[in-house]
């Protein structure tokens, strides 16, 4: 592209004579041109690259190919770098040791196949992939392209099979890349590694190299031109040993290593593909990884080796162990087993190059010898070492014991506790301290050294048990001081709290009371507020003449139905107490089930089971819902519903008359199964008690027996009413107040008798079943209806019998003419004096008890 804007910029101020048209057809072939050539990512035998002329650049415009001049140097050099940053960041060269003088150089597809460069002069080549073609190909050359790819990797490839002929990534620089793989081929002998630069004006081959030892079992290495300079280790099946920060790094990248009998190549990719990384040996001899600063357009530092004195190779000579963490000047120390080659160096002049050597007149060969362990090391040089897969660190044990060459051995893979064999022979290089990240080593030793090691062993560990004891024992001490103190408050608290709560309802009907109870938890307030997110309106499930009922979630996942009596209402207190004192006694599947509750302060909260698909009336007296709840599904709630009254009558501990059984006091829970609430208004009866008398007449209007509504008389009988009102309302889909002008009864009980009368009984019958609705089924549930809701008490069936009915096929006995009650107003709606604000009795002027 600049070479277009430079070959226009020259056409337009020559002084050619061109007449307009010619003119413009010259600018926008030349604006056609530059815009072409710059997308281009291939060299083709028509489309060479010349110096000054366009770039390569790969399709997402990551990297591209070209000429440049490196630093303050006045040569040119063909190479790759980053496209899209500021900064020209060069990962590859080509011509690093054959620089170009000029800018005549090009880069082109040579007649033999190969790319090449030279001068526009010249035949020669300055360089070339050098790679040997079929002859078939080269004669035709014009089917071998060159492309950069996305990942830097630029390949020279026959454009019909895409087939790799040669690529820049088999022949790195000194930039380690991403999908890059560092090793070596043992069939082919090739090996991939990094070589510095001379300087930073000259990418010419310099002193420091990058590579994989190919002797003994392999670890990456750098070198100064042939001495040993930097070990990172070998591959212990989780990082190399020597670079314990890839541990930090394996959640942000890739990390693998390829090791079997054809190829080492280690190689690395980020998981997230914006970070720009790159891995650098740099001249000075330091391995560096940098990452892209986008904000502050930079390269950051991410990590770097040799990072102390212990990295470099050799420091304390052979058989001795660097500490890095020594505060001491001198990190140097012998093995087990082991002392200074030379004294005078190591204890006077501190340099400890020299190493240890084994203590004088020891044998560690048949003599008693043994093995100890060295933790957290960078094990030593596996350059001496011999690695067997299939071997547990046991078997290594004894293989290394077999062998009086052995020295040490190790874990070749430590994951799953250590597998596979690592043993050293000879003297042991290189070995140095690391943190947690370090590797576990097997030293070989003398009786004598053995016997202080397990003696050392044993006094660590005598002294580590007695402290862990005496630890164990102050924290057992002070937890069992914090559980006292905290069970004390927490049963003075509850004990407050029962206190309170039953001088709440003290002179409240039949009221007992409440005793400490061990399936009643107490919750705090703190916790209950934050389940319920401060009982938020997004959270609140219904109101109540009581309060609202909110959902939450309790810490541990588990959800809730928190009831909340209103603080500015009188009402409700007696029936708190008297919903804990049941539900705490009560399990049924077919009751809702009490978790505990809330007494501080002006606070009163009951914690239920939260149950998703709200109360039975929600969907049998909503025109959209009523279809949900097919024939089966009704029928297994009535009989659901019976079940949990006959409990409560007769199978509990204690016999317990609900007083309010209505379809809004029937809850679902996910599988639609139903579940009585609301106990607020229950009763406890005696064992041989039958009848009780009040002068409060509480419940809700259209469900209430005609005995309580007039009399205040309430029995299991009372119950038996109120499910036969909630059974024919589930049948027919209708309240028992609804009210049509078409028929002659103010209310569904009227209404389903006189149609049972005029053997029209079906026809009440919810239109939604269609025709899915058994009719014998139906009609015998209705004639159970029937039945429960008959004027004399002593009529009704039990509960027991209504299950019975409900569940066998057996002959019932006719109902008798049922109690209807009215009320005066024909816009008369549902609606409940459970408040206890005023007792039925003085309304009694408008009900009427029809016969």
């Amino acid at each position: 592209m600049d070479y277009a804007k430079n070959l226009l910029y020259l056409v337009i101020t020559q002084n050619h004579t061109y007449n307009n048209l010619q003119l413009n057809c010259l600018i926008i072939f030349l604006f056609i041109f530059s815009f072409c050539s710059c997308s281009t990512d291939t060299i083709s035998i028509h489309k060479p690259i010349t110096d000054g002329g366009h770039l390569l650049v790969s399709k997402s415009k990551t990297f591209a190919l070209g000429f440049f001049t490196p630093g303050k140097s006045t040569s040119r050099y063909v190479g790759i770098w980053y496209y899209n940053l500021p900064i020209q960041t060069v990962v590859w060269v080509a011509n690093r040791d054959t620089p170009i003088n000029d800018t005549s150089g090009i880069l082109s597809i040579h007649s033999s196949g190969n790319l090449v460069l030279h001068h526009n002069l010249s035949t020669i080549p300055i360089w070339s992939t050098n790679v040997s073609l079929p002859h078939s190909l080269t004669n035709n050359n014009s089917i071998v392209i060159a492309q950069l790819s996305d990942l830097a990797n630029l390949a020279l490839m026959l454009n019909n099979t895409k087939t790799v002929i040669w690529e820049s990534f088999d022949h790195p620089t000194d930039t380690w890349l991403p999908y890059l793989r560092l090793g070596f081929d043992r069939k082919t002998n090739r090996n991939r590694f990094l070589q510095s630069w001379k300087t930073d004006a000259d990418p010419g081959k310099g002193a420091f190299t990058v590579n994989f030892s190919t002797i003994g079992k392999p670890q990456l290495f750098m070198y100064n031109h042939d001495r040993s300079w930097w070990r990172g280790g070998h591959w212990n099946g989780e990082l190399i040993v020597g670079q314990p920060y890839m541990k930090r790094d394996m959640p942000f990248c890739n990390i693998s290593l390829v090791e079997d009998d054809n190829y080492v190549a280690l190689t690395y990719n980020m998981f997230d593909t914006s970070v720009i990384l790159r891995i650098v040996l740099l001249q000075s001899g330091f391995f560096r990884a940098f990452t892209w600063d986008s904000q502050e357009s930079q390269w950051n530092q991410y990590w770097s080796e040799p990072t102390n004195q212990c990295d470099d190779y050799g420091t304390c000579g052979s058989n001795s162990n660097c500490d890095p963490l020594n505060l001491e000047s001198f990190k140097c120390s012998c093995l087990p087993g082991f002392e200074p080659k030379f004294p005078h160096d190591w204890y006077d002049s501190r340099v400890g190059s020299g190493g240890c050597v084994r203590n004088k007149g020891v044998s560690v060969c048949g003599n008693g010898e043994g093995f100890v362990k060295a933790v957290n090391l960078k094990v030593p040089d596996t350059s001496v070492a011999v690695a067997k897969g299939g071997l547990s660190l046991e078997e290594c044990e004894k293989e290394c014991f077999r062998n009086c060459s052995c020295t040490a051995y190790a874990a070749v893979d430590v994951r799953n506790g250590g597998n596979g064999c690592l043993a050293w022979y000879g003297d042991l290089m290189d070995i140095q301290k690391l943190g947690n990240q370090g590797q576990d080593l097997f030293l070989r030793v003398d009786k004598v050294e053995l016997a202080n090691y397990y003696k050392k062993s044993k006094g660590a560990l005598d002294k580590k048990i007695m402290a862990t004891i005496l630890v164990a024992s102050i924290v057992a001490t002070v937890l069992l001081s914090c559980v006292c103190v905290y069970c004390r408050r927490k049963k003075k608290r509850k004990d407050k709290m029962m206190r309170q709560l039953n001088q709440d309802s003290s002179g409240e009907e039949n009221g007992a009371q409440i005793t400490t109870h061990p399936n009643l938890p107490f919750f705090n307030f703190k916790t209950i507020m934050t389940a319920t997110r401060n009982c938020g309106h997004e959270n609140k499930l219904g109101q109540g003449g009581f309060g609202s009922v909110y959902k939450g979630c309790l810490v541990n996942g588990q959800e809730i139905a928190v009831k909340r009596l209103s603080k500015y209402s009188g009402q409700g207190k007696g029936e708190f107490k008297n919903e804990v004192t049941l539900l705490v006694k009560l399990q049924h599947r077919n009751l809702v089930r009490l978790l505990g509750c809330c007494f501080e302060k002006e606070e009163r909260m009951l914690v239920y089971e939260y149950l998703p698909n709200k109360s039975l009336d929600f969907f049998i007296f909503d025109l959209n819902q009523r279809s949900s709840l097919d024939w089966d599904k009704r029928f297994e709630i009535i009989c659901g519903i019976a079940r949990g009254l006959l409990y409560l009558h007769q199978d509990s501990r204690l016999k317990i008359i609900h007083r309010d059984l209505k379809a809004s006091n029937v809850l679902l829970d996910v599988a639609m199964n139903p579940k009585i609430s609301d106990f607020g208004m229950a009763r406890i009866f005696g064992e041989d008690e039958i009848q009780a008398r009040t002068r409060r007449v509480v419940g809700t209007y259209g469900y209430m027996a005609p005995e309580y509504a007039m009399e205040g008389l309430y029995s299991t009988k009372s119950d038996v009413f109120s499910y036969g009102v909630l059974l024919l309302e589930i049948i027919a889909g209708q309240r028992n107040s609804h009210y049509e002008k078409e028929r002659s009864s103010l209310n569904l009980i009227g209404h389903v008798w006189t149609l049972w009368t005029e053997g029209r009984a079906l026809d009440i019958v919810d239109p939604a079943l269609n025709q899915f609705c058994p009719s014998a089924i139906a009609l015998r549930c209705i004639k159970i209806g029937l039945l429960c809701v008959q004027e004399n008490a002593m009529n009704r069936p039990s509960m027991s019998e209504v299950v019975f009915m409900l569940c066998n096929e057996t002959p019932l006995y006719p109902p008798q003419k049922p109690a209807f009650l009215f009320k005066g107003n024909q816009d008369f709606q549902e609606s409940s004096t459970s408040g206890g604000c005023s007792s039925i009795n003085e309304l009694t002027e408008t009900i009427i008890s029809a016969r």
